[in-house]
Protein backbone atom coordinates (compact mmCIF):
# COMPACT_ATOMS: atom_id res chain seq x y z
CA UNK A 1 0.00 0.00 0.00
CA UNK A 2 1.29 3.33 -0.94
CA UNK A 3 1.64 6.14 0.99
CA UNK A 4 -1.16 8.63 1.60
CA UNK A 5 -2.36 11.47 3.36
CA UNK A 6 -2.64 9.45 7.02
CA UNK A 7 0.66 7.71 7.03
CA UNK A 8 1.94 7.84 10.65
CA UNK A 9 -1.26 7.95 11.61
CA UNK A 10 -2.89 5.37 14.41
CA UNK A 11 -6.41 5.36 14.70
CA UNK A 12 -8.71 3.18 16.97
CA UNK A 13 -12.03 2.34 15.38
CA UNK A 14 -14.68 1.12 17.82
CA UNK A 15 -17.00 -1.19 16.17
CA UNK A 16 -14.83 -1.55 13.68
CA UNK A 17 -15.66 -5.00 12.31
CA UNK A 18 -19.02 -4.80 10.27
CA UNK A 19 -21.05 -1.73 8.31
CA UNK A 20 -20.22 1.67 8.66
CA UNK A 21 -17.42 0.96 11.09
CA UNK A 22 -15.81 -1.91 8.66
CA UNK A 23 -15.58 1.28 5.73
CA UNK A 24 -13.87 3.14 8.02
CA UNK A 25 -11.22 0.85 8.70
CA UNK A 26 -10.61 0.47 5.11
CA UNK A 27 -10.57 3.96 3.97
CA UNK A 28 -8.32 4.68 7.03
CA UNK A 29 -5.91 1.99 5.92
CA UNK A 30 -6.54 3.24 1.97
CA UNK A 31 -5.11 6.61 3.07
CA UNK A 32 -1.84 5.19 4.97
CA UNK A 33 -3.18 4.95 8.74
CA UNK A 34 -2.40 2.15 10.77
CA UNK A 35 -5.87 0.87 12.35
CA UNK A 36 -6.93 -0.85 15.20
CA UNK A 37 -10.13 -2.52 14.68
CA UNK A 38 -12.11 -2.96 17.80
CA UNK A 39 -15.15 -5.35 17.58
CA UNK A 40 -16.23 -7.66 20.05
CA UNK A 41 -18.21 -9.49 17.20
CA UNK A 42 -21.77 -9.38 19.25
CA UNK A 43 -24.91 -9.13 17.87
CA UNK A 44 -27.01 -5.78 17.05
CA UNK A 45 -28.53 -6.12 20.43
CA UNK A 46 -25.49 -6.39 22.45
CA UNK A 47 -26.00 -10.49 22.63
CA UNK A 48 -23.21 -12.41 22.23
CA UNK A 49 -22.26 -13.26 18.46
CA UNK A 50 -19.34 -14.75 16.51
CA UNK A 51 -16.29 -13.38 18.98
CA UNK A 52 -12.96 -12.22 17.03
CA UNK A 53 -14.59 -13.29 14.13
CA UNK A 54 -15.48 -9.48 12.53
CA UNK A 55 -11.99 -7.74 13.50
CA UNK A 56 -9.91 -10.06 12.25
CA UNK A 57 -11.60 -10.59 9.04
CA UNK A 58 -11.28 -6.63 8.56
CA UNK A 59 -7.41 -6.95 9.65
CA UNK A 60 -6.61 -9.47 7.38
CA UNK A 61 -8.56 -7.72 4.69
CA UNK A 62 -6.35 -4.45 5.63
CA UNK A 63 -3.11 -6.42 5.15
CA UNK A 64 -4.13 -8.30 2.04
CA UNK A 65 -3.60 -4.85 0.69
CA UNK A 66 -0.16 -3.76 2.32
CA UNK A 67 -2.00 -2.00 5.55
CA UNK A 68 -1.50 -2.46 8.87
CA UNK A 69 -3.88 -3.21 11.64
CA UNK A 70 -4.52 -5.38 15.12
CA UNK A 71 -7.73 -6.73 16.31
CA UNK A 72 -9.00 -5.93 19.53
CA UNK A 73 -12.26 -7.90 20.83
CA UNK A 74 -12.72 -5.96 24.27
CA UNK A 75 -15.97 -4.22 25.03
CA UNK A 76 -16.34 -0.25 24.94
CA UNK A 77 -18.36 -0.64 28.40
CA UNK A 78 -15.90 -1.98 30.25
CA UNK A 79 -13.16 0.63 31.59
CA UNK A 80 -10.15 -2.02 31.68
CA UNK A 81 -11.40 -3.30 28.30
CA UNK A 82 -10.82 0.40 26.52
CA UNK A 83 -7.52 0.89 28.69
CA UNK A 84 -6.02 -2.13 26.31
CA UNK A 85 -7.34 -0.80 23.28
CA UNK A 86 -4.79 2.61 24.19
CA UNK A 87 -2.41 0.23 25.50
CA UNK A 88 -2.47 -2.10 22.63
CA UNK A 89 -2.43 0.95 19.45
CA UNK A 90 0.42 2.45 21.53
CA UNK A 91 2.37 -0.63 22.04
CA UNK A 92 1.92 -2.26 18.41
CA UNK A 93 1.92 1.10 16.28
CA UNK A 94 4.30 3.55 19.07
CA UNK A 95 1.36 5.87 19.53
CA UNK A 96 -2.17 6.33 19.53
CA UNK A 97 -3.52 9.61 16.77
CA UNK A 98 -7.12 9.02 16.90
CA UNK A 99 -10.07 7.38 17.53
CA UNK A 100 -13.40 7.11 15.88
CA UNK A 101 -15.93 5.89 18.44
CA UNK A 102 -18.64 3.99 16.44
CA UNK A 103 -19.32 1.02 17.91
CA UNK A 104 -23.51 0.51 18.91
CA UNK A 105 -26.17 -1.79 20.18
CA UNK A 106 -29.64 -1.09 19.73
CA UNK A 107 -32.30 -2.20 22.05
CA UNK A 108 -35.94 -0.35 20.74
CA UNK A 109 -38.65 -0.13 22.76
CA UNK A 110 -41.45 2.38 23.38
CA UNK A 111 -41.01 4.26 26.58
CA UNK A 112 -43.92 2.45 28.69
CA UNK A 113 -42.97 -0.88 28.10
CA UNK A 114 -38.79 -0.40 28.11
CA UNK A 115 -36.70 -2.00 30.47
CA UNK A 116 -34.26 -0.92 32.60
CA UNK A 117 -31.77 -3.88 31.58
CA UNK A 118 -32.83 -2.66 27.58
CA UNK A 119 -31.83 1.48 28.38
CA UNK A 120 -28.95 0.28 30.40
CA UNK A 121 -27.43 -1.66 28.08
CA UNK A 122 -27.69 0.88 25.17
CA UNK A 123 -26.32 4.17 26.89
CA UNK A 124 -23.17 1.84 28.18
CA UNK A 125 -22.11 1.10 25.00
CA UNK A 126 -22.83 4.34 23.21
CA UNK A 127 -22.83 7.14 25.81
CA UNK A 128 -20.77 5.32 28.02
CA UNK A 129 -18.43 3.71 25.20
CA UNK A 130 -17.56 7.32 23.60
CA UNK A 131 -16.60 8.73 26.80
CA UNK A 132 -14.63 5.93 28.12
CA UNK A 133 -12.46 5.46 24.84
CA UNK A 134 -12.62 9.25 24.36
CA UNK A 135 -11.17 9.60 28.22
CA UNK A 136 -8.45 7.10 27.95
CA UNK A 137 -7.31 8.67 24.54
CA UNK A 138 -7.02 11.94 25.62
CA UNK A 139 -5.28 10.96 29.27
CA UNK A 140 -2.55 9.36 26.70
CA UNK A 141 -2.71 12.86 24.85
CA UNK A 142 -2.31 14.89 27.56
CA UNK A 143 0.61 12.65 29.07
CA UNK A 144 2.19 13.13 25.75
CA UNK A 145 1.74 16.78 25.94
CA UNK A 146 2.83 17.66 28.91
CA UNK A 147 6.07 15.75 28.16
CA UNK A 148 6.61 18.12 25.39
CA UNK A 149 5.53 16.24 22.66
CA UNK A 150 3.63 17.79 19.81
CA UNK A 151 0.22 16.62 19.37
CA UNK A 152 -2.24 16.52 16.30
CA UNK A 153 -5.41 13.98 17.82
CA UNK A 154 -8.52 13.47 16.54
CA UNK A 155 -11.67 11.93 17.73
CA UNK A 156 -14.47 11.22 15.41
CA UNK A 157 -18.27 10.57 17.71
CA UNK A 158 -21.07 9.34 15.95
CA UNK A 159 -24.32 10.41 16.20
CA UNK A 160 -27.67 9.74 14.57
CA UNK A 161 -30.62 11.26 13.35
CA UNK A 162 -32.82 9.93 16.51
CA UNK A 163 -30.16 11.76 18.78
CA UNK A 164 -30.47 15.17 17.07
CA UNK A 165 -34.58 15.03 15.68
CA UNK A 166 -35.71 12.13 17.75
CA UNK A 167 -37.35 8.96 16.69
CA UNK A 168 -40.64 6.77 17.52
CA UNK A 169 -39.24 3.99 20.08
CA UNK A 170 -35.72 4.70 20.51
CA UNK A 171 -35.71 6.47 23.62
CA UNK A 172 -32.50 5.37 24.67
CA UNK A 173 -30.85 5.35 21.59
CA UNK A 174 -31.75 8.40 20.65
CA UNK A 175 -30.66 9.80 24.41
CA UNK A 176 -27.45 8.59 24.17
CA UNK A 177 -26.87 9.92 20.57
CA UNK A 178 -28.21 13.80 21.83
CA UNK A 179 -25.86 13.04 24.69
CA UNK A 180 -22.58 12.27 22.49
CA UNK A 181 -23.51 15.28 20.02
CA UNK A 182 -22.98 17.55 23.72
CA UNK A 183 -19.88 15.27 24.79
CA UNK A 184 -18.64 15.83 21.60
CA UNK A 185 -18.50 19.48 22.19
CA UNK A 186 -17.73 19.57 26.00
CA UNK A 187 -14.35 17.56 25.28
CA UNK A 188 -13.40 19.75 22.22
CA UNK A 189 -13.37 22.73 24.70
CA UNK A 190 -11.12 21.17 27.08
CA UNK A 191 -8.56 19.01 24.57
CA UNK A 192 -8.24 21.86 21.92
CA UNK A 193 -5.58 23.50 24.74
CA UNK A 194 -3.69 19.76 24.50
CA UNK A 195 -3.86 19.30 20.55
CA UNK A 196 -7.24 17.39 19.71
CA UNK A 197 -9.94 18.23 17.61
CA UNK A 198 -12.74 16.68 18.93
CA UNK A 199 -15.97 16.59 16.22
CA UNK A 200 -19.03 13.63 15.00
CA UNK A 201 -20.52 12.76 12.24
CA UNK A 202 -24.52 12.01 11.46
CA UNK A 203 -24.23 9.49 8.76
CA UNK A 204 -27.16 8.02 6.67
CA UNK A 205 -27.33 4.30 5.83
CA UNK A 206 -27.92 1.19 5.32
CA UNK A 207 -26.42 -1.58 7.90
CA UNK A 208 -27.52 -4.20 10.40
CA UNK A 209 -29.09 -1.58 12.76
CA UNK A 210 -30.70 -0.25 10.03
CA UNK A 211 -31.96 -3.15 8.51
CA UNK A 212 -35.19 -2.60 9.40
CA UNK A 213 -35.81 0.90 8.30
CA UNK A 214 -34.44 0.73 4.86
CA UNK A 215 -35.31 -2.64 4.22
CA UNK A 216 -36.59 -1.22 0.54
CA UNK A 217 -33.54 0.10 0.23
CA UNK A 218 -30.92 -1.56 1.25
CA UNK A 219 -29.36 -1.77 -2.04
CA UNK A 220 -29.95 1.99 -2.58
CA UNK A 221 -26.12 3.55 -3.62
CA UNK A 222 -26.62 6.39 -1.73
CA UNK A 223 -26.65 4.42 1.74
CA UNK A 224 -23.32 2.82 1.02
CA UNK A 225 -21.94 2.32 4.58
CA UNK A 226 -18.68 3.50 2.87
CA UNK A 227 -20.35 6.80 2.10
CA UNK A 228 -19.41 8.59 5.62
CA UNK A 229 -15.78 6.92 5.35
CA UNK A 230 -14.13 9.63 3.67
CA UNK A 231 -15.30 12.15 6.21
CA UNK A 232 -14.03 10.23 9.03
CA UNK A 233 -10.69 9.44 6.78
CA UNK A 234 -10.71 14.01 6.59
CA UNK A 235 -11.33 14.55 10.26
CA UNK A 236 -8.34 12.14 11.36
CA UNK A 237 -5.94 14.17 8.86
CA UNK A 238 -4.09 17.21 9.96
CA UNK A 239 -6.20 18.93 7.20
CA UNK A 240 -9.30 19.05 9.42
CA UNK A 241 -7.19 20.40 12.98
CA UNK A 242 -9.48 23.64 12.36
CA UNK A 243 -12.13 21.95 13.01
CA UNK A 244 -13.28 21.08 16.25
CA UNK A 245 -16.71 20.82 18.05
CA UNK A 246 -18.98 20.20 15.29
CA UNK A 247 -21.38 17.82 13.71
CA UNK A 248 -21.38 16.76 10.06
CA UNK A 249 -24.38 15.29 8.43
CA UNK A 250 -23.88 12.71 5.74
CA UNK A 251 -26.71 11.42 3.61
CA UNK A 252 -25.42 10.13 0.43
CA UNK A 253 -23.77 12.50 -1.51
CA UNK A 254 -24.76 15.67 0.59
CA UNK A 255 -22.19 17.18 3.33
CA UNK A 256 -24.24 19.60 5.83
CA UNK A 257 -23.39 21.24 9.12
CA UNK A 258 -25.38 20.44 11.81
CA UNK A 259 -26.13 23.42 14.21
CA UNK A 260 -26.55 22.88 17.87
CA UNK A 261 -29.25 23.83 20.18
CA UNK A 262 -30.41 28.14 19.01
CA UNK A 263 -32.23 30.45 20.43
CA UNK A 264 -34.90 31.13 17.58
CA UNK A 265 -35.49 34.55 16.15
CA UNK A 266 -38.13 36.96 18.06
CA UNK A 267 -38.24 37.32 21.98
CA UNK A 268 -41.14 38.00 24.49
CA UNK A 269 -40.23 40.70 27.16
CA UNK A 270 -42.35 40.88 30.07
CA UNK A 271 -43.38 44.38 31.31
CA UNK A 272 -40.88 46.54 32.79
CA UNK A 273 -38.57 43.91 33.32
CA UNK A 274 -40.36 41.78 35.49
CA UNK A 275 -40.11 38.23 35.86
CA UNK A 276 -42.80 36.64 34.01
CA UNK A 277 -46.04 35.86 35.61
CA UNK A 278 -48.05 33.00 35.27
CA UNK A 279 -50.94 34.27 34.03
CA UNK A 280 -49.01 36.32 31.12
CA UNK A 281 -47.44 32.70 29.95
CA UNK A 282 -50.44 31.39 27.48
CA UNK A 283 -50.05 35.14 25.76
CA UNK A 284 -46.31 34.67 25.78
CA UNK A 285 -45.60 31.09 24.58
CA UNK A 286 -48.17 31.32 22.00
CA UNK A 287 -46.91 34.63 20.75
CA UNK A 288 -42.74 32.99 20.17
CA UNK A 289 -44.95 29.68 18.40
CA UNK A 290 -46.58 32.00 16.30
CA UNK A 291 -49.98 30.87 17.26
CA UNK A 292 -51.29 34.10 18.89
CA UNK A 293 -55.31 34.33 19.17
CA UNK A 294 -56.03 38.14 17.41
CA UNK A 295 -56.04 40.67 19.75
CA UNK A 296 -52.91 39.08 21.69
CA UNK A 297 -50.15 42.38 22.17
CA UNK A 298 -46.83 40.95 20.84
CA UNK A 299 -43.64 41.43 22.59
CA UNK A 300 -42.73 44.09 24.60
CA UNK A 301 -39.19 46.13 24.52
CA UNK A 302 -36.74 45.44 26.59
CA UNK A 303 -36.26 47.34 29.16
Amino acid sequence: MSEGPLTGKVVLVTGGGRGIGRAHCLELARQGAAVVVNDPGVGTDGSSGDGSGPAADVVAEIESTGGKAIAHTGSVSAWADVADMISAAVDTFGSLTGVVNNAGILRDAMVAVATEADWDAVIAVHLKGTFAVTRHACEYWRAQSKAGNPIDAHVVNTVSGAGLWGNVGQSAYGAAKAAIANLTVVTALEAQRYGVAVNAISPLAASRMTADVFADRADDPALDPARSSAVVAWLQSAQSSWLTGQILRINGGKLTRIQGFTEAPGAYYAKDGAALTFSELSQAVSWLYGTSPRGLVGPLPAT
